[in-house]
């Protein structure tokens, strides 16, 4: 039985592990080939080969635009078009207010997390309205809502979540649909990362438990079957779309 995004072909930066990779399964799951774009070379190729031999992987930094152009150019050399682009690479470090982060931590996380997304729009466009694709970008609850010592990756996240609306009004006459995707808590190594990173990590986890009304802190999955939906048929007549994957953690606190 055809899968919901059978025959598609999928640009998916960051790729090779977390949340990234959760969805790439998904992708295949559902039909799609899936091209691993990711810094991490061997990764991606790792998890390319997991994938089936249907995918690809491609070694390349997002935020360097003609790495990014030669990457697109190799996907469509293979596959002959592109119907999606999952803009899922980002950085999260460092994990401080913002007179205590550095003009190159804030600007790194800016380059990997937001101008990533300048190029890799302006090297996909033509495909995608060629086939009248989508782009999902992963943005963050905290881009709606705010985190304490965080201040750099709040203003990338919500830098992306702004982005994704304007390109939804400038895309629609090309029928490009354009959504973003907001997760609250997810176990990654990111996320591993960031709680190494917080002044008393022996009670981070109890709290990312907390936030979420739904349950735990959750996986990858939960955030992956909702990016199959938004790249599918069946949100056709979606665009601009900011959706909470979050387990109602913008809700409040559970307790």
């Amino acid at each position: 039985m055809p899968g919901e995004l059978n025959g598609k072909v999928v640009v998916l930066t960051g790729g090779a592990d977390g949340i990234g990779y959760e969805c790439a399964a998904a992708y295949v799951r559902e039909g799609a080939a899936v091209a691993v774009l990711d810094r991490d070379g061997d990764k991606a190729t790792q998890a390319a080969a997991a994938l089936g031999s249907n995918c690809m992987a491609v070694q390349v930094d997002v935020g360097q635009g003609p790495a990014v152009e030669a990457a697109i150019q190799t996907v469509l050399a293979r596959y002959g078009k592109v119907d999606a682009v999952h803009n899922n690479a980002g950085i999260a470090s460092p994990s401080r207010p913002l007179d205590q982060t550095t003009e190159h931590e804030w600007d790194e996380l800016m380059r990997v997390n937001v101008k990533s997304v300048f190029w890799t729009t302006r090297s996909s466009l033509a495909a995608l309205a060629a086939t009248k694709g989508s782009i999902l970008n992963t943005a963050s609850l905290v881009g709606l809502i705010g985190q304490d010592n965080h201040a750099a990756y709040v203003a990338s996240k919500g830098s992306l979540i702004a982005l994704t609306k304007a390109m939804a009004l400038d895309y629609a006459p090309k029928g490009i649909r354009v959504n973003a995707i907001c997760p609250a808590g997810v176990w990654t190594p990111m996320l591993e990362k960031w709680c190494s990173e917080q002044p008393e990590p022996g009670h981070i986890r109890q709290y990312l438990d907390d936030i979420h009304l739904l349950g735990a802190c959750p996986h990858g999955d939960v955030i992956a079957d909702a990016a199959v939906f938004l790249l599918s048929q069946r949100a056709r007549f979606i665009t601009g779309c900011i959706l909470p994957v979050s387990g109602g953690a913008e809700l409040g606190y559970r307790r």
